[in-house]
């Protein structure tokens, strides 16, 4: 294998490609293994929840290989790997599962017990995700492949739908279980929260569950634009007219079926001129605009730890929820990382057999490793834009 390279986080507002280790069969603890494979990555993806630890919103070290939505070839397998083969083109889940575990057999893989030796759950290039490296790399390890990674069932069809496939990492399942943890359905009315990738994927998803409307919220005019180019109604949180009054604009009534929060903790005030974080925002306006015994599907992601926090409560994740409120109506939430492995293989053939063009909703664009710390700052300055990581310039950039 040849020398490798990554996007590395040097500290609040800086990433830089740099030279890393070439990736090893050993865990994070130096143990040697024989059930991962060691990929050449295809394609990688520049993350919503990436931008967190790039803003200095948590307590990621500086020096950590970022990366954790992966589509690679396999080019070395481990002694112990039984069903795949140097050449497969897989995708790889974020979530870092062993499948031995209870939770693992239950199918919440975001929450393995034996991938994290700190807490549930573990992720590539993730602060507090057990130290797996990222995968905004040249090459990268996987492992417990077997149980992980899903094989694409036709290597030259895959890669004529590359820029969809990608998304099956993080953005589509994260998308699509927030609309299925909502409770979407036929004929629902659903508002999403959030009109970056994750937000669309969840109103592509909820789309594709049969939902009679998505309404598609957010500040960012280029996103909204977006957003409507591609078949969604929207909300503009920047006008002086609240969610209720705008979704009544829209429906005839200030209420939805169901929500889902495509934004998290980093949320940001409504109304013309706010700007002020506001981290219980979202999750509070939600309960206002949906209906009672109304379902709030939340995969935007919360923290534990926040040093940037605009107060102590928050700083430790506590926030200002009107839970009493949610109590009232009647409403069930849920939270917490998607469990990948549960989605992604029928989110695969929705887009192999032309029925979720994610790419185009998303706004997919592919630039090369070392125009990452370059996708990096586009990205979070709200382009409206999907940004795929090429870190071999094997894709036409089209």
């Amino acid at each position: 294998m040849s020398d490798n390279r990554g996007v590395v986080y040097m500290g609040p507002g800086k990433v830089e490609v740099r030279e890393i280790e070439s990736p090893r069969m050993v865990d994070p603890s130096g143990r040697a293994i024989g059930h991962g494979v060691i990929l050449k990555v295809v394609t990688t993806n520049i993350c919503g929840s990436d931008q967190h630890m790039v803003r200095g919103r948590t307590t990621a070290p500086v020096g950590l290989v970022l990366g954790h939505e992966i589509t690679g070839e396999v080019i070395e397998v481990g002694r112990d790997v039984e069903t795949l083969q140097v050449g497969d083109l897989v995708s790889v889940p974020f979530n870092v599962a062993c499948g031995r575990c209870i939770t693992c057999k239950e199918q919440h893989t975001g929450v393995c017990l034996n991938v994290n030796p700190a807490r549930a759950g573990g992720a590539y290039g993730y602060v507090d995700m057990g130290g797996w490296i990222g995968g905004q790399s040249e090459y990268v390890m996987v492992p417990y492949a077997d149980f992980n990674l899903l094989k694409f069932p036709d290597r030259d069809r895959a890669l004529a739908k590359i820029r969809d496939l990608t998304c099956l990492s993080d953005i589509l399942p994260t998308g699509y279980h927030g609309a299925v943890m909502a409770g979407v359905k036929p004929g629902s009315t659903v508002y999403i929260a959030g009109a970056g990738p994750v937000g669309l994927a969840a109103a592509a998803s909820a789309r594709l569950l049969g939902a009679a409307v998505v309404i598609v919220g957010d500040m960012n005019a280029d996103r909204l634009a977006h957003a409507r180019a591609v078949g969604f109604e929207t909300v503009n949180l920047s006008l002086d007219a609240t969610l209720g009054e705008q979704i009544a604009a829209l429906l005839g009534t200030p209420e939805v079926d169901c929500a889902v929060d495509c934004v998290g903790f980093e949320a940001r005030g409504h109304g013309a001129g706010s700007h002020e974080e506001a981290p219980a925002t979202v999750l509070n306006s939600l309960m206002e605009i949906t209906k009672v015994a109304g379902g709030i599907g939340i995969p935007g992601l919360y923290v534990t730890d926040d040093p940037g926090a605009v107060d102590a409560a928050a700083k430790k994740g506590s926030l200002s929820i009107r839970f009493g409120l949610g109590w009232a109506k009647s409403h069930s939430f849920h939270t917490g990382q998607t469990p990948v492995m549960k989605y992604n293989r029928s989110l695969m053939q929705a887009i192999l057999w032309d029925r979720l063009p994610i790419a185009d909703i998303v706004n997919v664009e592919v630039i090369s490793l070392d125009q990452a710390p370059e996708g990096y700052r586009a990205f979070d300055g709200g382009a409206p834009k999907k940004f795929v990581i090429d870190p071999h310039n094997t894709l036409k950039s089209a």
